[in-house]
């Protein structure tokens, strides 16, 4: 398995246990505050990072920088959308609203740069076609 494959599909699996987790916590407790990061975490965590590692384990892109780039900013965003998230819907400690504001909105960008580099990479020659 090619590391960028590898590489999101095992972090496609850490989010796939924190969604599971949240939602089975959700059903436990009857309290359903988690319902927005719990539906982020596997949209976004899970089933994105895990169709991405796919593609990378079926298209290995010739633009290997470009590539390298797309995973890291993939994982960075998914991780700060989701945690920005979480500290902006459930407020579970002090911090300063501005900040937890700012980690919010840079990491849905990020995340967003992610799907905009993926769109170019689906434009550009594979390995296979160089």
């Amino acid at each position: 398995m090619n590391t960028y494959s590898k590489t999101l599909l095992r972090f496609s699996a850490i989010f796939a246990v924190i969604g599971a987790f949240i939602g089975s916590h959700m059903a436990g407790a009857g309290g359903y505050e988690f319902r927005t990061v719990h539906a982020h975490i596997l949209v976004v965590g899970w089933l994105t990072l895990f169709a991405w590692a796919i593609y990378y384990k079926i298209f290995m892109p010739a633009n290997k920088k470009l590539a390298a780039l797309h995973v890291w900013t993939a994982i960075i965003g998914a991780i700060g959308l989701t945690v920005g998230m979480w500290l902006y819907y459930l407020r579970p400690f002090n911090f300063n609203e501005t900040v937890i504001t700012i980690l919010f909105i840079v990491g849905g960008t990020i995340l967003l740069i992610s799907f905009a580099i993926f769109l170019i990479l689906t434009f550009l020659k594979t390995e296979d076609e160089t």
